[in-house]
């Protein structure tokens, strides 16, 4: 059987508003949303689990239902009594979306509480996937626990996949988000950045600064993901630009980086050099913005993928 796949994170409570007070709930979150493109795309006996913390609360039985129905396991995962999950809202101003969020008390914050679970998570894998958002939810100790457990995943031979997804809203400080990124790219293989969030922590002018700084740093794969304009692919001693493919008229961005991401790293277990896999990626992530939510349904990404 294949190695397994496991992404970290928060998994939310999304509401989605359909216009008046009409709203529709779902489960998503930027690691989530990730692994659920990575559910569709990979080989089917690929073991695949979301590692977070749960509650006991219905909210908290029905999201670990959805991925039960959609084939996702939650691993070792903590279910801690009394916790429950955190909410978004989106709204939409045509296909651009702004959220807000209730998450201070959200069970995932204590997803590195307990190390043995964690480590047993990992334990394994061939894909480790996690965020610059799975980092801002924890505390300075167990954010340390987390990395950590990611480094002796990588030794004994994991991938290891990362988006640093900045959200300042998250985090204390840009110093505080700079000091947990620069660890997280330390153990990292595949770093799968987008080139605004990069300017506005690291101040970099350029995508191609962004895809030099992170080599400097010792990262060996990184795709630089723009929105609708070219990502920077940087490999080795290689480099490329690919242009997005262009949707003249989006319905829904959420979600699409995470489904670039999740398409890559499909692409890249199945054997697809980078530059092939950031084509299928941008095929996927323009099929995404086509239809509202973060989780497209399976077929559409898998249709898109080819």
């Amino acid at each position: 059987m294949s190695g397994g796949i496991v992404s970290i994170g928060e998994c939310m409570l999304e509401l989605s508003g359909r216009g008046g007070e009409d709203w529709r709930m779902g489960f998503a979150g930027d690691t989530l949303n990730t692994l659920w493109a990575l559910r569709a795309l990979a080989e089917p006996e690929r073991p695949v689990n979301y590692i977070s913390a749960f509650g006991d609360d219905p909210f908290s039985h029905d999201q670990i239902a959805f991925f039960r129905d959609n084939g996702i396991g939650i691993g070792d995962s903590p279910v801690i009594p009394g916790a429950r999950p955190g909410l978004y809202a989106i709204t939409l101003t045509g296909a651009e979306r702004s959220f807000t969020y209730w998450r201070g008390d959200s069970a995932a914050r204590q997803l590195a509480h307990d190390p043995a679970a964690l480590a047993k998570s990992l334990e394994g894998q061939s894909l480790v996937y996690f965020s610059g958002i799975t980092l801002a939810i924890l505390d300075d100790q167990p954010r340390s626990l987390l990395i950590d457990a990611i480094a002796k995943a990588r030794k004994a031979g994991s991938l290891i996949a990362f988006d640093a997804n900045y959200r300042p809203r998250l985090w204390k400080s840009p110093e505080a988000a700079k000091r947990a990124i620069d660890a997280a790219l330390r153990v990292t293989d595949i770093a799968l950045p987008t080139f605004p969030d990069e300017q506005a922590l690291y101040g970099d002018e350029t995508p191609e600064g962004t895809t030099k700084r992170l080599a400097d740093a010792g990262v060996a794969e990184a795709v630089v993901k723009n929105g609708d304009l070219p990502a920077y692919i940087c490999h080795a001693a290689s480099s490329e630009v690919l242009p997005a493919v262009y949707v003249e008229k989006p319905v829904d961005t959420t979600g699409a980086g995470d489904s670039f991401n999740g398409s890559y790293l499909a692409a890249r277990l199945a054997g697809l050099p980078p530059v092939e896999a950031a084509k299928k990626a941008h095929a996927v992530a323009a099929a995404v913005v086509q239809v509202r939510g973060a989780l497209a349904p399976f077929e559409t990404l898998r249709a898109a993928f080819g």
